[in-house]
């Protein structure tokens, strides 16, 4: 038969089946001898026993993450508060640049409007490009466009922790009681509540992910090509970048630079020019030899 892993704990992986019955499977030892993982998000061909069954086969990933680890995404929530914690551009930036990456569609979410304006917050990322929706999990406001976002989508759900990710979706979703965690003021975060990643079938014709905190996901540390392509995972330089004096401009204040000049002129955001700064120095000494096997 043919599935959907929408969850996987200790060795046991949890498989939707057209049919509407969930079973409860194991691997064939052929995946751990090929050292090959299934993630939730994972379409699979598996032979169901009774209740239970065994996977057999996995079907070609349109994409995968490593934290949380997921794949075949669609779009990717991500979501900030407008206080405690306040947003922090690197982290929402680090994350739209991996979309780009792995060919997953972002939308900025900015909470708790309903106790401080995240109007200006909204402007830096429709300036550059992405979908962006200010709401509240406490009035409502912003639901039905998050909605229409999660319609005939498999999406996730990500953010730092106390951004009130598990309250959007109860507020969405209230049949699933996902548990929500209080924000501890002396370390303006959130204690983590999501445990593991699990897909929830909705009534919009799709599936949606609540996923561990936004502290364990970073963009690629360890992978050359995300390094030598950064600028293009920072979808807002494309207009510019090819207009730079040098062709092998790395953006980072040659001489002749387009993209500092479209920053300079107000065109590019300067949080996110920062950004992509930070990114570019983490990765620029990472050479083959130092990625882990």
């Amino acid at each position: 038969m043919d599935g959907l892993i929408i969850k996987a704990i200790s060795g046991f992986y949890y498989i939707s089946a057209e049919n509407g019955n969930i079973y409860e499977c194991k691997a064939r030892g052929r995946f751990k001898n090929a050292n090959q993982t299934l993630l939730v998000g994972d379409r699979v061909d598996f032979t169901p026993d009774g209740e239970k069954g065994v996977v057999d086969a996995v079907k070609e990933r349109k994409n995968t993450l490593n934290r949380p680890p997921v794949a075949n995404i669609d779009k990717l929530f991500i979501v900030s508060s407008s206080v405690v914690p306040s947003p922090n551009t690197l982290l929402i930036d680090r994350m739209t640049a991996l979309c780009a990456y792995k060919n997953i569609e972002p939308v900025i979410v900015f909470n708790k409007n309903d106790l401080e304006d995240v109007g200006a917050w909204c402007r830096i990322y429709k300036n550059a490009g992405f979908k962006t929706i200010a709401c509240s999990a406490v009035s409502g406001e912003g639901i039905e466009d998050i909605i229409n976002e999660l319609k005939g989508c498999v999406s996730a759900f990500t953010g730092n922790s106390g951004a009130g990710k598990s309250s959007l979706l109860n507020k969405i979703f209230p049949t699933l009681s996902l548990n929500t965690g209080s924000v501890s003021e002396k370390l303006g975060r959130g204690r983590h509540t999501t445990r593991h990643t699990e897909l929830f079938a909705h009534n919009f014709g799709g599936y949606v992910a609540d996923t561990p905190g936004f502290s364990s996901l970073e963009a690629e540390k360890d992978d050359l090509t995300f390094k030598e392509n950064l600028s293009d995972f920072f979808t807002d330089f494309e207009a510019f970048k090819f207009d730079c004096r040098f062709s092998d401009c790395n953006h980072t204040g040659d001489k002749g630079c387009a993209v500092l000049g479209a920053v300079k002129e107000g065109k590019i955001e300067e949080t996110r020019y920062k950004s992509y700064l930070t990114i570019f120095e983490e990765l620029k000494d990472l050479k083959a030899w130092n990625i882990k096997k």
